[in-house]
């Protein structure tokens, strides 16, 4: 399939306003690209930088149409994004990467079931769509467990943990809370076993116009309340496992037909081993450390690959913590400004609320070699 080169200049349309639209729009400006945002939020951190803002609802499609035929090209900065607003946007304007990614990647039923067709191996699940389908489930799996909502659940949102089987009643009754189960074909939830693990990693891949693929190494993660707390790079895991990592990745970005970025978030076992967590087709909070720590970040690799534009080697050149700012911690960034080593990103949010991703800093040091 031949796709056409965006150049620069050309308008570059961001489903999502977040601070990973944001930083989107930075690089794509660097490139000497147009970022128009759409996101029904008046003052939202990727419409402080960008060249135009629509603020409307993702379902308004009269103001979906005038968004698309402002712009060249649409992505999304994070996968909540509804797929109809994709699906409806890409009959006027190229989507990438496609909404047949962002429907797997925001349903983790399917996300599981797509791993396991490319071969990749996860924690033991089960779907789930009733007390009585959570039972069985429990039987299978066992405790310790986590119920998750298929949709719309991110940094611990939409998930339950239950250490015994006499929890399951409360546990179905607290994710289905003011939900109506209109179908008994979907499920509304996965029942995942716990998997031990000595670590938590990320693997980013890109995945070109031409079909050429370039991954970001793998790097080690640590979430704290169920949000990532600091990413390490490089990863601390055997040249084997790494390899198994990136293996994972690729497929994954080959099998989703994928023009962009996708991180794909893995747990490293004891024997060295891999199972996937999940995925997110789009820039990733793990892949922030490349902005200071690479010869090309995760957002220009973003721009390049949904533009057409040949894909960079993402080479490291230094050793990197990335550490996120949540809430209040935003107020001691004079502390991080102080250190040289340090490379501070401050997001443009309001109110420092707890848990809310205000900033965050990557500290710098030398790479070691073998």
């Amino acid at each position: 399939m031949t796709v056409q080169r965006i150049d620069p200049g050309g308008t570059i349309g961001i489903l999502g306003g977040g601070q990973l639209g944001r930083l989107l729009a930075l690089a794509a400006g660097k490139m000497g690209y147009r970022t128009h945002v759409f996101c029904p939020d008046t003052d939202c951190p990727a419409s402080q930088v960008a060249t135009h803002h629509t603020c409307a609802a993702y379902d308004d499609m009269s103001a979906l149409g005038k968004f698309a035929d402002t712009v060249d090209v649409a992505t999304f900065e994070f996968e909540n994004v509804p797929s109809s607003t994709a699906v409806a946007l890409s009959e006027t304007v190229p989507v990438r990467p496609s909404w047949k990614a962002l429907e797997i990647a925001q349903d983790r039923a399917k996300e599981k079931a797509f791993f396991a067709e490319i071969g990749a191996a996860t924690a033991p699940w089960r779907p789930v769509n009733s007390l009585e389908a959570l039972n069985a489930a429990i039987k299978d799996v066992d405790t310790p467990a986590i119920l998750k909502t298929t949709r719309m659940g991110y940094d611990g949102k939409g998930q339950v943990r239950i250490d015994d089987p006499s929890d399951a009643e409360s546990a179905w009754n607290s994710i289905t809370a003011n939900q109506s189960l209109d179908s008994t074909d979907t499920p509304f939830a996965v029942l995942e076993g716990f998997v031990k693990f000595t670590s938590e990693i990320s693997v980013i891949t890109a995945r070109g116009a031409d079909g050429s693929v370039v991954s970001f190494e793998p790097v080690q993660n640590v979430h704290r309340d169920h949000i990532l707390h600091t990413t390490t790079a490089p990863a601390k895991i055997s040249a084997t496992t790494a390899k198994t990592a990136v293996g994972v990745a690729e497929r994954a970005a080959k099998a989703l037909d994928l023009i962009g970025i996708v991180a794909v978030e893995m747990f490293v076992t004891s024997y060295g081993g891999v199972l996937v967590n999940e995925m997110a087709p789009r820039p990733h909070n793990s892949g922030h450390w490349s902005l200071d720590a690479c010869q090309t970040d995760q957002f220009t690799q973003m721009i390049r690959a949904i533009c057409g534009l040949p894909l960079a080697e993402p080479l490291r050149h230094s050793n990197a913590v990335m550490t996120n700012l949540l809430g209040d911690e935003i107020c001691d960034i004079a502390a991080y400004y102080a250190d040289p080593a340090c490379h501070v990103y401050v997001y443009g949010k309001g109110e420092p609320r707890p848990k809310r991703k205000m900033g965050h800093v990557t500290k710098l040091s030398a790479k070691r070699h073998a």
